[in-house]
């Protein structure tokens, strides 16, 4: 099993302080029920690196985005484990789908 990050849709919108490659990041987690799609925003430092980056399935965050020293050290992908699923939804982002984290070449 891969390193998740727990999200409580729950608290939405909210945001959580991360460790993530030995650097602390603050991720804002918002939905947009409308269109069933969940956004982050990411500050390092307290300045916002990035803004309403969408959780797509098997697509890593800020992959597109990446500046070495912004950015986290490692990938961050929503995926579901056992297979079954290939989307993120509200229904079942934290129930199958997870933010799972690469930390392998860290």
């Amino acid at each position: 099993m891969l390193d998740r990050i727990e999200i409580t849709k729950d608290l939405i919108p909210y945001t959580f302080e991360i460790s993530l490659a030995d650097e602390l990041f603050n991720i804002t987690v918002n939905y947009n029920s409308y269109a069933d799609m969940f956004t982050l925003d990411l500050e390092k430092d307290g300045k916002l690196i990035c803004s309403g980056e969408p959780l797509i399935y098997g697509v890593p965050l800020w992959e597109n985005l990446f500046i070495c020293g912004s950015y986290p050290e490692l990938s961050i992908i929503p995926l579901d484990e056992s297979g079954e699923m290939n989307a993120v939804t509200y229904d079942n982002l934290n129930e199958t789908v997870f933010l799972t984290i690469d930390n392998t070449g860290v």
